[in-house]
């Protein structure tokens, strides 16, 4: 992780440096070894030191490095920022990727758990964007931010607070992306669908089954895959799509339910087809 990209040049990203919040494990590691291989220097940041050191040691990159602390908090925010400028010398990237929930039916939801959720996954992106703002600012109309967000826009079943705060995510990206669009900060969501991360596997196999097979890709999406779509949104061609949504979940977004149909499908989940008259 961190060696030779498969897709991209070795210099895509040279001469930036990316923050990544929720870095140390799952997508935000993924990311971070793409950032890295595409010549960036990298910052992960997270709350667990362990963690994150490990993380250093697994992406293997003397341009990578850690800091940890708590992105709800204004202080901590700015000192994850302050930390990779001293290091680095500035800052151009920021990858809003840590966030959070849990299984609960809606009607059950309490105010402390709506809060959390809202907490991390809302203010914990603003906090870190406020904090970093200066500093994008200063990479000369290069400076970027990508905000990673569950696709929300069918709903989330059982996690009705993870999804309004991931829409409200969306909303913050199309608001801060024309504030700061004269001072040349790109803003981008990047909406995920369902992916294979070590998270996932903790639930039990029908939940991270019945998730593929949602999907009309009929598969869950890899963490290569998520992490090409951030050195993606990270170079040039990122900034034409400041203020958009980039969706990336097998398309799932283009439907609802079990896939094929259950109307169409047999038993064995089966489309049946004609053969077609001459």
């Amino acid at each position: 992780m961190g060696g030779v990209s498969e897709i991209f040049r070795a210099d895509l990203l040279a001469g930036q440096t990316a923050i990544v919040t929720g870095g140390g494990t799952n997508l935000g590691l993924r990311a971070a070894g793409e950032l890295l291989a595409c010549g960036a220097d990298v910052v992960i940041a997270g709350r667990r030191e362990d963690v994150l050191r490990a993380a250093c040691d697994t992406l293997g990159s003397d341009r990578c490095s850690w800091v940890s602390g708590d992105i709800r908090e204004a202080a901590d925010a700015e000192r994850i920022v302050a930390v990779a400028v001293e290091r680095h010398g500035g800052l151009s990237l920021l990858v809003n990727n840590a966030g959070g929930q849990y299984f609960v039916p809606a009607e059950a939801i309490g105010a402390k758990g709506w809060r959390a959720v809202m907490r991390l996954n809302v203010e914990g992106t603003m906090t870190m964007s406020s904090a970093a703002s200066d500093a994008l600012r200063a990479a000369g109309g290069g400076g970027a931010v990508v905000n990673v967000t569950v696709s929300p826009h069918h709903g989330m079943p059982a996690m009705a607070h993870t999804g309004a705060a991931r829409a409200a995510v969306e909303a913050l990206t199309v608001e801060l992306a024309d504030r700061w669009r004269d001072d040349g900060v790109s803003v981008v969501a990047a909406a995920i669908g369902r992916f294979d991360t070590e998270s996932l596997r903790k639930y039990p196999e029908v939940v991270w089954r019945g998730a593929a097979l949602s999907v009309p890709l009929q598969r869950l999406g890899t963490m290569q895959e998520f992490a090409w779509l951030v050195a993606m949104l990270a170079s040039p061609l990122g900034r034409a799509l400041s203020g958009t949504t980039v969706t990336l979940d097998g398309a799932a977004d283009n439907w609802w339910g079990a896939w094929p149909p259950t109307a169409i499908a047999d038993d064995a989940g089966t489309v049946p087809t004609e053969a077609r008259k001459g």
